[in-house]
């Protein structure tokens, strides 16, 4: 199965697709939405579980989204119409890393995508190419809440802890605004979802050629949470601005 695949389905339950409640992302969005009417672009969408909420919660902001996934993208316009905010979402599908739109955004967003981009200040780099002078980026990327084990290191890299992490955000000239810190229950909860929704289709779906490998992602990807980085790694959503426009 490919990544897309297995990510679609294992998010299938969780389409926020990062260890956040809806709560948290509300609030993150709000943080960042400081007139009503600005516009949103989200960097590696998924199934646009981020802009879906704000385009909901704000009537006048719009918004687009860029993924690599069409299953994602398709599910994201479906729920989009659903709600009603269709014709205020532009989805393209598309390498977020390479995307050139023809005019800025009030705010970015990068959520647990900052491998697409090769890290956290990668990242931030793309997302600055898009922002509007005063906006504002959401970006959410992994840390080190204890010193990991060598397992853990294998599985995430180069991560630090969350001062150095936030040293490395400020030295490269933002300022956060605003921060939220997952929860061991958002962390639990995005994890059981996780590997529950892949094991579910497995189960639901035997006689499916990629049902047994589905299972064996979701045996795999479940061990190494709970043998390898459970309380180790955490996860941290900081909105930005920059420190001198």
């Amino acid at each position: 199965m490919d990544r897309q695949t297995i990510s679609a389905l294992a998010h299938a339950d969780h389409p926020i697709a990062a260890p956040l409640d809806p709560a948290s992302v509300r609030e993150l969005i709000a943080k960042a939405i400081r007139r009503g009417d600005e516009r949103l672009l989200d960097l590696g969408c998924g199934g646009a579980a981020w802009l879906l909420s704000a385009l909901a919660d704000h009537p006048r902001v719009r918004a687009e989204g860029v993924d690599l996934s069409a299953p994602a993208l398709a599910q994201a316009g479906e729920a989009a119409t659903a709600l009603g905010v269709r014709d205020r979402l532009v989805l393209h599908h598309a390498d977020a890393t390479a995307y050139a739109p023809a005019e800025p955004f009030d705010v970015v967003l990068s959520v647990g995508a900052t491998h697409a981009f090769g890290g956290l200040l990668p990242t931030l780099a793309a997302a600055r190419r898009h922002l509007a002078p005063g906006g504002r980026v959401i970006v959410g990327d992994g840390f080190w809440e204890q010193p990991p084990g060598p397992a853990a290191v294998e599985i995430f890299g180069g991560l630090e802890d969350l001062p150095a992490t936030v040293d490395r955000v400020t030295g490269d000239g933002w300022v956060p605004v605003y921060g939220h810190i997952s929860t061991r229950q958002e962390l639990d909860a995005y994890e059981w979802s996780w590997t529950g929704s892949l094991s579910s289709w497995a189960l639901d779906h035997p006689d499916d050629p990629d049902a047994a490998e589905a299972l064996a992602v979701a045996t795999t990807h479940r061990d190494e949470w709970l043998r390898a980085y459970r309380g180790t790694f955490g996860f941290v959503c900081l909105v930005l601005r920059l420190a001198a426009q």
